[in-house]
């Protein structure tokens, strides 16, 4: 069984920042491309930045000169750097990864995390 735990989310007035991490546990044998999405009041989920395990990164247009995803391989862990936050950014942020498992090594499986709610007021 794989868990990805998120943790960083809350109440922040804009123009602040705020750090988001996922930690990936369990029956892990190897983790390729993690990210993060949101899902705004209303809208429906997007993507809002991921890292390959190489550490490529890519970013949704409106965050790419605001926030900042890293990765720690050893610690299967994904951040994302949220700086100078807007009233637009409220949203519950899911962490994702691709995870082979033990039980399947050679394929790789969508996972995600439980979300943490960002709040950005004006």
């Amino acid at each position: 069984q794989v868990q990805l735990v998120e943790s960083g989310g809350g109440l922040v007035q804009a123009g602040g920042s705020l750090r988001l991490s996922c930690a990936a546990s369990g029956n892990i044998f190897s983790v390729n491309d993690m990210g993060w999405y949101r899902r705004a009041p209303g809208k429906q989920r997007e993507l809002v930045a991921t890292i390959t395990s190489g550490g490529s990164t890519n970013y949704e247009t409106t965050v790419m000169d605001r926030f900042t995803i890293t990765r720690d391989n050893a610690k299967n862990t994904v951040f994302l750097q949220m700086n100078s936050l807007k009233p637009e950014d409220t949203a519950v942020y899911y962490c994702y990864a691709k995870i082979a498992t033990m039980t399947v090594r050679y394929s790789y499986l969508g996972f995600w995390g439980q979300g943490t709610l960002v709040t950005v007021s004006s």
